[in-house]
């Protein structure tokens, strides 16, 4: 699915199920919260901290489907039409740092 369907589906999702979206304002501290999860499963999976026997079964693809979903809830809601500004950000990457990363010593 791109992520034009995507804004749909969450779109259709929200009005058959949702009622409404929340407010940007909401949904902005709900994706702060959804970002922590993910940042909770990383630093104790792939990070120095101990996983505690409550984070092991967390599933971290749907932690980050929690992001995905926040985030074209807000570009539903204010908007925004992610499939085009995420088409713009990777042609900016690519011409800004097109050799930038092959060329950095850090990385070999």
């Amino acid at each position: 699915m791109d992520i034009a369907n995507a804004q749909k589906a969450v779109d259709n999702w929200i009005k058959e199920h949702g009622v409404r979206y929340f407010n940007e304002l909401t949904n902005m501290a709900q994706l702060t919260e959804e970002v922590g999860e993910v940042a909770r499963i990383i630093a104790r999976r792939y990070g120095e901290q101990s996983e505690k026997e409550s984070d092991r079964n967390k599933d971290l693809g749907e932690e980050l489907a929690d992001v995905v979903f926040v985030v074209l809830c807000l570009a539903n809601q204010t908007g925004v039409d992610l499939q085009e500004a995420f088409d713009r950000k990777l042609d900016l990457k690519t011409k800004r740092d097109k050799d930038r990363h092959k060329n950095n010593e850090k990385l070999r």
